[in-house]
């Protein structure tokens, strides 16, 4: 039923002005250019949530599961705002599931920071340990699980936690090749800055001769220009 009414809802709002062309953020051609804005399905989601809102955890992750395993357009968008809704009763046992989402449905920047802001990253702060199986992750063959090992430590390290472990990340990732990877661990060490510039700069100043330039300016870019300007000096 609610599938049908995620559908319904979908089909009311895509009209011309509601749209955007999703294009000019992906690199790889897009079979569906076209897609809707953010504030406008986030606006439905949140309506259509309060449908369910007041049934038991496990019944509304397994309705995500359902959505996640139509043919609903917008499938991941619902299922993982919806889930991310939830990150006060998690538990360390919902993370296989998460883990298989990630694995599963995850094929863009966009998702994978969804399910990654929206989801890992509550879950890792809660639960640190988990971060003995994210980092298994850095080895994986998929971009977006190479990605996410990065981008679920955002939440936990913008909350001044689990320094070590981003550096550890940074350090296995490093010298990646794959440009969504670089710019992952480059924006994890950006948000790192916010609780621990001197550190960060620390690292990049170490490692700047290994890191990929995309991920040196995502690392610098909120420092202040002088840190930004030794960062950048070639050191020949």
């Amino acid at each position: 039923m609610i599938i049908k009414k995620i559908r319904e809802e979908i089909k009311k709002l895509e009209r011309p002005e509601n749209m955007i062309d999703a294009q000019q953020f992906s690199k790889e051609a897009l079979t569906n250019r076209y897609v809707l804005k953010a504030a406008v399905i986030r606006k439905a989601s949140n309506r259509l949530f309060g449908e369910i809102k007041n049934q038991s955890k496990n019944d509304i992750l397994g309705i995500c599961d359902e959505i996640l395993e139509s043919d609903l357009r917008y499938r991941r968008f619902f299922a993982f705002e919806w889930a991310g809704k939830l990150h006060e009763v998690y538990s360390v046992s919902d993370f296989a599931r998460f883990e298989r989402w990630l694995k599963k449905y995850v094929d863009n920047w966009g998702t994978c920071d969804h399910i990654g802001i929206g989801i890992l990253g509550p879950m890792v702060l809660r639960f640190p340990e988990l971060t003995v199986r994210i980092k298994k992750w850095t080895s994986s063959k998929n971009r977006w699980v190479r990605r996410a090992s990065a981008v679920a430590l955002i939440i936990p390290v913008r909350n001044g936690c689990l320094l070590e472990d981003v550096f550890l990340t940074a350090d296995i990732l490093l010298e990646d090749q794959d440009d969504m990877v670089q710019k992952g661990y480059g924006w994890m060490l950006k948000e790192s800055c916010k609780a621990f510039q001197g550190e960060v700069f620390s690292y990049v100043m170490k490692n700047k001769k290994y890191m990929p330039r995309t991920s040196l300016r995502y690392a610098i870019e909120k420092m202040p220009r002088n840190l930004k300007q030794q960062a950048m000096k070639k050191d020949w």
